[in-house]
C-alpha cells in the first residue's frame, strides 16, 4: 500500500488539531456544566420539599406557619418554647406578623439558581485581612448583631443582605443604615416580640425584662423586617450543637450564639456556605474580641447562656466535612 498523499496528511493533521481543541474546550466547560447541573438538581429537590419558595427554602416565619393550637402547661417542654418554637407564644407572633409587610425572601435572591452565601462573624481575626471585596462578591452576605460596616469596608466589605439580631443586640446607629438590608429578627422571649411591635407602631417602649436596654426605635423600615422561623434556632441548638434538652432548673438555659444561628439559616437557604470572622484566640484572654471594639477575649467567660467550646468544635466539624468553607483560617 502506498504512502498517504500530502493532502491526506494535511486533512488528518487538521482533524487532530480539531479534536485537540474540542478536548480542551470540554475540559474548560465541563466543570461549569457539572456545577450548573448540580445547582438545578438542588433547586428541583428543594422545590419538592418546600412549596413556598420555588428555588430556595425560606428561613422566615409567616402567618401561615402559626398553628393556632394551645399547648397544655404540663407539655411546655424546651422544644415548644421560645426561642426554639412558636407554640407557646403564638399570639405574640401573630401580632408581630400582622404588623409586618412581608415574610418572604426577596425576589432577587430567588432569581439566583445557585446561591453562594457568606456569614460574617465579628471576630478580630478579620482585622487587616483586606477581605472586603471578596466578601462583597457573594450572592448573600449575612452579618450579626451590631457589627458595623461603615469605616471597616476594607476588611469586612459593605454589602449586607441579612442582619440577624434581637432587641439587646440590634444596630441603632443611623450612619450604618442600608436600604438593601433585611433585618432578621431572632426572638428569644415573648417580650422581644412585644418590643418589636411597639417600635413598629411607635408605641412607648419599656426596657423592663431585658438584660440590656434596647433602643426606643429602629433604623429599618417595615418592609425590611423579617422574623426568623424558630425552627432554624432549634436546628442550630439540637441538630448542630447537640445541646442538652433537659437542663436542671438551677442552671441557666443554653442557646446558640447569633453566629451559629446565622450558619443554620444559611445552610437552610443556600447552596454553598462560607464563613469569615469566627476564629477566636482562647490562649490569650487579653487579645481583642471584635474587629470593631476594644473588648477582650476575657468577656467571653461572661457568656452564661452560650457554650463557646461546643460551638468551636462544631465549626471545626463543619469545615472538615466541607459543609462550610472558612476565609479566615482554622477555627
Amino acid at each position: 500500500m502506498g504512502q498517504p498523499s500530502d493532502t491526506v496528511r494535511q486533512w488528518n493533521s487538521h482533524l487532530g488539531m480539531g479534536n485537540l481543541k474540542k478536548r480542551r474546550c470540554i475540559k474548560l466547560l465541563l466543570p461549569g456544566f457539572l456545577l450548573t447541573s448540580f445547582c438545578f438538581y438542588l433547586m428541583y429537590f428543594r422545590t419538592t420539599i418546600d412549596h413556598r419558595s420555588p428555588k430556595h427554602q425560606s428561613p422566615f416565619l409567616c402567618l401561615s406557619d402559626i398553628s393556632h393550637s394551645k399547648v397544655p402547661v404540663n407539655e411546655k417542654t424546651i422544644l415548644k418554647i421560645l426561642p426554639f418554637s412558636s407554640l407557646t407564644a403564638e399570639r405574640y407572633f401573630r401580632a408581630t406578623l400582622n404588623n409586618l409587610k412581608s415574610c418572604e425572601l426577596p425576589a432577587s435572591i430567588n432569581k439566583v439558581p445557585c446561591l453562594k452565601c457568606i456569614v460574617v462573624g465579628n471576630g478580630a481575626v478579620l482585622q487587616n485581612k483586606s477581605l472586603g471585596k471578596q466578601i462583597d462578591s457573594y450572592d448573600v452576605v449575612i452579618r450579626l448583631n451590631s457589627g458595623p460596616v461603615i469605616g471597616y469596608e476594607n476588611d469586612v466589605g459593605n454589602k449586607t443582605t441579612f442582619r440577624l439580631c434581637y432587641p439587646e443586640s440590634i444596630i441603632s446607629d443611623p450612619s450604618q443604615y442600608d436600604a438593601n438590608t433585611i433585618l432578621v429578627f431572632v426572638p428569644f422571649k415573648p417580650l422581644d416580640l412585644r418590643w418589636l411591635v411597639d417600635v413598629i407602631v411607635k408605641n412607648k417602649v419599656s426596657d423592663r425584662g431585658f438584660w440590656k436596654k434596647p433602643p426606643a426605635s429602629i433604623i429599618y423600615r417595615n418592609n425590611q423586617i423579617r422574623i426568623l422561623n424558630p425552627s432554624i434556632v432549634k436546628r442550630a441548638a439540637f441538630d448542630l450543637l447537640k445541646l442538652p434538652m433537659d437542663i436542671p432548673i438551677e442552671k441557666p438555659p443554653q442557646y446558640p450564639t447569633t453566629g451559629i444561628i446565622a450558619i443554620s439559616m444559611a445552610l437552610t437557604m443556600c447552596n454553598e456556605v462560607h464563613v469569615a470572622g469566627f476564629k477566636y484566640d482562647f490562649i490569650n484572654m487579653n487579645s481583642t474580641l471584635h474587629y470593631y471594639s476594644n473588648d477582650t477575649m476575657s468577656s467571653m467567660g461572661k457568656m452564661l447562656y452560650h457554650n463557646i467550646s461546643a460551638e468551636q468544635i462544631l465549626l471545626k466539624q463543619l469545615k472538615s466535612s466541607n459543609t462550610v468553607f472558612d476565609l479566615t483560617g482554622n477555627f
